[in-house]
């Protein structure tokens, strides 16, 4: 029976023996949760009804993602009550939760990389005939899931061989595969494009007609109105205010949110490039990924990598640092030729990587921030004899987090118990600490809240005007138009115009980003030639 025909007729399909109320599907009442030196929540109440969509807004730190994950049975209260279809509830485990109707979607992947889409959709549930597991219907249920996202994913292939964004929607269509009847959604669209964006959007008004109710938790504020119907706001662990979103915007949300007005969302600019060349790629190539791209980058300036997901600029990116082979083209670092190998060499030389996806390649999660901030330069911590000196390796640590303002209860907290914005700030502190000269951010702000943004950019800026190189990735084009002092565009592995930033637009930039171009123009230099 869908969920909403089990609404219409006033049962539960058997799942917990008791009739629901058809006004609130799920309550939450004073919820409480500490870790080692934070109280991650105190007294959180809120409700969600069927066919709803509520919206959970805070900055990083707030608690939102702790309340949700106690929600769907990552963790347990140590104060309040969950009460789901009129019973109150623990949930143990996220099977727990997911058997009786409670699913989530992560802002972590979380998949299992070696296996196939359709083995990680059905991952635990997988159809059986007999003793063996049916792979006829898993692969028929799991395209089942895909197309109706709207997403073409071959449902054999390896999770590992697919992009960010391909991976967020298979993470969307395990979830909605279980036929839940609560969803939460914990930043859904922080990896996809804005077409993917609009297919999801589709599912959640569907979702919505058929009763599901739908927790959101996004940073993308600006989007919300078009799926969310009310917005819980939390502030440092505490329940401020709950408004339907038509009544209240998003300047106001955003004042509840950081307790204050943000009167601008950029830092003004302290940087003042310079006529010295820091960084020339001459025609730098990788067969049938990127191809013929040439740029340079001046001392004192922040150059923004621009175009749709897939044109190039990671894999860009990722070859001046050495992490992917490219076959052809020269790369000049402060006058001199790289000649780079592997990442370790494009440490060597002072460059760093910044990377996307900041738990599985910026972090050693399980590990503390002391530890995290000087492991790409151990050697600086260590004794003559090779071994860790544990009050250098303190004395480093608490300097980068006075330096960046990292919002820790103590050095040797483990890294994965803080907020997204935290946690970026302790990858700069790395590549600070071992004195990198040319730092690529590549989506720096995903999944981070306004206010720790402000902070990140404030970082950006500051380094820029000590004369450290900066490019930033992202496909946030304000972020672009707010930071930057030009623009590189790709476009299918090509780099189809620079632009000065004071003199361009979101329009402009989309323009080359989706192939068009002008005659008469030299893309590498922004000018005609």
């Amino acid at each position: 029976m869908s969920a909403a025909a089990r609404f219409e007729s006033g049962t539960d399909d058997g799942r917990s023996g008791h009739s629901i109320d058809p006004a609130v599907i799920l309550s939450l009442e004073g919820v409480s949760k500490r870790f080692p030196g934070v109280l991650a929540l105190d007294n959180v109440s809120l409700t969600l009804h069927p066919g709803e969509v509520h919206a959970i807004c805070g900055e990083n730190g707030a608690g939102k993602s702790t309340l949700m994950k106690i929600v769907s049975g990552v963790f347990q209260p140590d104060e309040g009550t969950i009460i789901y279809k009129g019973l109150e509830r623990r949930f143990l485990s996220t099977l727990e939760a997911q058997a009786v109707g409670i699913t989530i979607i992560h802002q972590e992947l979380n998949l299992i990389p070696h296996l196939t889409v359709a083995e990680n959709v059905f991952l635990a549930r997988e159809p059986r005939h007999g003793p063996f597991v049916d792979r006829r219907k898993l692969l028929a249920d799991t395209a089942k899931c895909l197309q109706r996202l709207g997403v073409d994913i071959d449902p054999g292939a390896s999770v590992r061989s697919l992009s960010v964004a391909q991976q967020q929607m298979v993470e969307i269509a395990k979830a909605l595969s279980t036929d839940a009847d609560v969803l939460i959604m914990d930043e859904p669209t922080s990896s996809l494009t804005e077409s993917e964006t609009t297919l999801l959007f589709r599912v959640i008004h569907e979702l919505k007609r058929t009763g599901v109710g739908i927790i959101y938790i996004s940073h993308r504020l600006d989007e919300m109105a078009e799926i969310v119907d009310r917005v819980t706001i939390l502030r440092d662990g505490r329940y401020v205010s709950t408004h339907n979103f038509s009544e209240t915007s998003v300047d106001a949300i955003v004042s509840l949110m950081v307790g204050r007005d943000l009167e601008d969302k950029f830092p003004p600019p302290t940087r003042r490039p310079d006529d010295h060349v820091l960084l020339s790629v001459d025609r730098l190539t990788r067969n049938k990924v990127f191809h013929d791209v040439s740029f340079t980058l001046r001392r004192g300036e922040i150059l923004g990598f621009a175009g749709l997901i897939g044109a190039g600029r990671t894999e860009v990116a990722r070859a001046i640092f050495g992490a992917d082979p490219f076959d052809s083209g020269e790369i000049m670092f402060d006058g001199k030729a790289l000649s780079i190998g592997s990442p370790r060499d494009g440490i060597a030389q002072g460059l760093a990587y910044l990377s996307e996806d900041r738990k599985t390649t910026g972090l050693a999660t399980k590990m503390s921030v002391a530890s995290n901030i000087t492991l790409a330069n151990i050697e600086d911590v260590s004794s003559r004899f090779g071994i860790l000196d544990f009050r250098k390796e303190a004395d480093a640590a608490r300097r980068y987090v006075d330096l960046l303002n990292i919002r820790t209860p103590s050095i040797h907290q483990l890294v994965r118990l803080l907020s997204g914005g935290n946690q970026q700030k302790i990858i700069i502190a790395k590549w600070l600490f071992r004195q990198s000269r040319l730092l690529f951010f590549d989506e720096p702000t995903r999944g981070i809240d306004v206010g720790a943004k402000f902070a990140i950019y404030q970082i950006m800026d500051e380094l820029a005007a000590r004369g450290i190189g900066v490019i930033l990735i992202s496909s946030e084009l304000p972020e672009i138009l707010g930071l930057t002092d030009r623009v590189a565009v790709f476009h299918q592995g090509q780099l189809t115009r620079i632009l000065e930033t004071r003199n361009t637009n979101q329009e402009e930039i989309m323009h080359y980003a989706s192939g068009h171009s002008r005659p008469g123009q030299d893309p590498a230099s922004g000018t005609a030639p």
